[in-house]
């Protein structure tokens, strides 16, 4: 499967992604930018932004580009561990982006860093950091989506 592919994939099966309003473009093989306009359904208060929602984002933002390497090398990718500074808040209406780096890559472990800005004012809204582990693409179904579901 070739990124594009993956691309077109992910954005057809992930349901989290879609349900709460985050978009990816696939700029490069380990490179993406994500977005994602604060809505009513992601406040934790009258006007901000829910700590979870930003988190969300950045595991996508730090895990997809992973993922999109990974393809290459016929092998996926899961989170092993990720963190987040939370460092300025987002409110409802703001539209945040989300860039990456890809930091390290081994023979089983990448190390993705990402920060997510709000897009209009430029403020760093959160700065996180994730190792991911490759294993085998034959060890999961993921590429069959039209399998029946037991």
């Amino acid at each position: 499967m070739t990124p594009k592919e993956l691309e077109k994939l992910y954005k057809s099966i992930s349901k989290f992604d879609q349900h709460l309003g985050m978009t990816f473009d696939l700029l490069d093989p380990g490179e993406v930018v994500y977005k994602m306009t604060v809505k009513e359904e992601h406040l934790s208060s009258p006007d901000t932004c829910h700590g979870g929602a930003i988190a969300a984002m950045m595991d996508a933002l730090l895990g997809v580009p992973v993922l999109s390497l990974a393809v290459t090398e016929d092998k996926l990718c899961a989170t092993v561990e990720f963190k987040i500074n939370y460092l300025g808040p987002a409110q409802i209406g703001d539209e945040l982006v989300g860039t990456n780096t890809i930091d390290f890559k081994g023979k089983s472990l990448v190390v993705s860093s990402g920060q997510i800005k709000n897009s209009q004012t430029g403020l760093l809204i959160a700065k996180g950091m994730g190792t991911f582990n490759l294993y085998p693409a034959k060890k999961k179904d993921f590429f069959n989506v039209d399998k029946p579901k037991k």
